[in-house]
């Protein structure tokens, strides 16, 4: 297998206390975050309801990091272009929500912005087989999407499948999991080819002064 790349640390905020987010993506920043993942929900095509883009516009300030902005949401075009104008650096969506996939990545790209694709669980990985020219990140989550603290659901072949597809193309794109992801997870995740760990409980569980700490047990160090 091809050796992964440098491995990140995503911390989701949707973990965070969102009484005081721009402090916490401070903190974030200062721990040593590499990117800033941003859960954004409409309770539609997940049972939740986070985040609009006026909030990561807001955000925005408070860090210099790459804003790594998810979309689980149906339909996902009609925002494309406010999220890149709020100040995300990356912007995942669902295949399933909206009906030209290949067009919607080629709207993020023709924004300025890196695409990306999420993949559910029950999503195979050949969704990818004609748009990985698009592709700045494939997401594999590792727990159905629209909550935050799910057990882990362990899919090492299906990442390890999606590294390879990767490596294929000679592109530098990232392999970010998303879903229960602890030091323990994490080590599997990274053996099967993954360079960026979305975590949310697992960095945010003891308050700010520990977020460093975990960020640094998450990455393996």
């Amino acid at each position: 297998m091809i050796p992964a790349p440098e491995i990140r640390i995503a911390p989701s905020i949707l973990s965070a206390d969102f009484a005081r987010l721009g402090e916490e993506v401070t903190a974030l920043d200062s721990a040593g975050a590499d990117y800033i993942h941003v859960d954004v929900m409409d309770g539609h095509y997940v049972p939740n309801l986070t985040i609009g883009p006026g909030v990561v516009k807001a955000l925005r300030p408070h860090s210099a990091k790459i804003f790594d902005v998810h979309l689980m949401i149906s339909p996902a075009d009609p925002f494309i272009e406010a999220f890149a104008a709020a100040g995300a650096d990356i912007i995942t969506i669902h295949p399933e929500a909206g009906p030209h996939f290949h067009r919607t990545l080629q709207v993020i790209r023709g924004l300025g912005k890196k695409a990306g694709v999420a993949l559910n669980p029950g999503t195979a990985t050949g969704v990818l087989d004609h748009v990985m020219d698009l592709v700045d990140l494939v997401l594999v989550m590792t727990v159905n999407p629209g909550f935050g603290g799910q057990a882990y659901i362990s899919v090492p072949d299906k990442i390890a499948d999606v590294r390879r597809r990767i490596a294929a193309t000679g592109r530098e794109i990232d392999l970010e999991v998303d879903g229960g992801i602890n030091p323990d997870t994490a080590r599997e995740v990274i053996k099967a080819g993954a360079n960026v760990l979305v975590a949310g409980t697992a960095v945010f569980k003891d308050g700010p002064a520990r977020y460093a700490d975990h960020i640094r047990a998450i990455r393996g160090g």
